[in-house]
């Protein structure tokens, strides 16, 4: 049976809740398989708005098993106060199965992130401080601290004190702040430990087993393919893998059973953070999308930065994950616009690019070329079908359907749960 992987295929926030959520009648496993709290997803089901930020979309189904996997950092604390928070408006997550192969978010990895970004000034990345970066660092460095530590109070009081020995040295010595100290740490872990058990588990053998039972598993990233830590707009970018090749390490599915890869387009771009951004609009009309769109970060409330449609990068989400289907996003926002630009190449020293230039120094360089299409002022958000959509809007959808490289499956027209028009089956 299959497992299908949404991916998003600009800079993160395209909506991929709300296609995880739409899919969630039809699978029967959610995974979030990378990233942590520095990303979220926004769901709207009726007139009820859920921001989510470590745990996967599927757990607004009650016959979904979500499932945090083995390529997510966790902070435990936030991970609790997410489920608290959804237990009090009656959402349960007894089901939620969490990988003992996790890493965890400590505390010397916040403080470390947010001095470290501010010692950068003007090269900032743009991080949001939950020391991500630096619990990936420490992961690959191989003396991170994994979920299935918490299980051993001897072996996590030792990677507590271990870490610490070295952490507390560079806080105190590169950049004058107070140590930490690990029997604190220990006992809040521990308190931790108490409360997640029962959701500790070997989530890849487990999925490995629904996959052979013909049972459907759903794989969601945090970020966008251009936040990759590989193929992203480098350093701008995640430390984990948000595409589809990522999906497999993170959860440990191997590629041969994954059968569709669905990316989320915007039908516009946005990023949050620093980097390059070629159509990003710094005028009246960017700050017309970001209000209309209410283009503000989910874990973080940032505003997002605002720019009109990027086939390029589409371009490259298709041919970097194998995008089979696209899900267009937000299609209503653009409504009431004369003219619809889309960017269709870069010129880079007066040469035209049709694909993302190699190195970052072009990338920075980057200046869009776009066509115009024309908008329309009719309000689509009741629309059901596709043939509801005016002419001009259908024509948008097509056009960003060819110049993307896959098809366009199914169209966000409103944030709520209904307001999605399906072209195609995604399962």
């Amino acid at each position: 049976m299959p497992a299908v992987v949404l991916v998003g295929a600009q800079w993160g926030d395209e909506g991929k809740g709300k296609a995880t959520d739409l899919l969630g009648g039809d699978v029967d496993y959610v995974v979030r398989y990378q990233g942590g709290n520095n990303a979220g997803h926004t769901v709207v089901i009726g007139d009820q708005k859920y921001a989510l930020h470590l745990l996967p979309t599927g757990v607004l189904s009650p016959e979904v098993v979500p499932v945090i996997g083995n390529g997510v950092v966790i902070d435990p604390g936030v991970l609790l106060e997410e489920i608290d928070g959804l237990k009090a408006r009656g959402i349960s997550c007894e089901r939620l199965l969490i990988s003992a192969n996790a890493h965890l978010i400590m505390p010397h990895h916040k403080a470390l992130d947010k001095v470290s970004e501010r010692y950068l000034g003007k090269a900032k990345i743009g991080t949001t401080g939950r020391g991500i970066g630096p619990a990936y660092g420490d992961k690959i460095a191989r003396i991170g601290v994994r979920v299935q530590d918490l299980l051993d109070p001897g072996i996590l009081s030792q990677k507590i004190e271990a870490a610490l020995n070295e952490k507390n040295q560079v806080l105190t010595k590169v950049y004058n702040r107070r140590s930490i100290d690990p029997a604190k740490v220990l006992d809040e872990y521990l308190a931790y430990a108490d409360r997640l058990k029962p959701h500790i588990s070997d989530t890849s053998l487990v999925l490995a087993k629904a996959l052979d039972d013909g049972k459907v598993v759903l794989l969601e990233g945090g970020q966008g393919n251009l936040l990759d830590i590989d193929h992203g707009t480098y350093p701008f970018v995640t430390s984990s893998s948000p595409t589809s090749g990522g999906a497999c390490g993170g959860s440990g599915i191997p590629p041969t059973r994954l059968t569709r890869v669905i990316g989320i387009l915007k039908a516009y771009t946005t990023r949050v953070g620093s980097g390059p951004f070629p159509t990003e609009l710094t005028d009246d009309m960017g700050e017309w999308l970001r209000q209309t769109g209410g283009e503000y970060g989910t874990t973080t409330g940032r505003n997002r930065r605002c720019g009109w449609f990027d086939a390029v990068i589409a371009r490259y989400a298709t041919r970097i994950n194998g995008v089979t289907d696209f899900f267009l996003t937000k299609l209503d926002v653009l409504s009431g616009l004369e003219r619809i630009p889309v960017c269709v190449a870069y010129e880079i020293d007066g040469v035209r690019h049709d694909e993302i230039p190699m190195t970052q120094t072009d990338f920075h360089h980057a200046k869009p070329i776009y066509e115009e299409f024309p908008g329309w002022q009719e309000d689509i958000t009741e629309a059901k079908t596709f043939d509801d959509l005016p002419a001009n809007a259908q024509a948008y959808v097509r056009v960003l359907e060819e110049m993307s490289g896959a098809a366009i499956s199914a169209i966000g027209v409103g944030p709520g749960r209904t307001q999605t028009l399906q072209l195609r089956p995604l399962i």
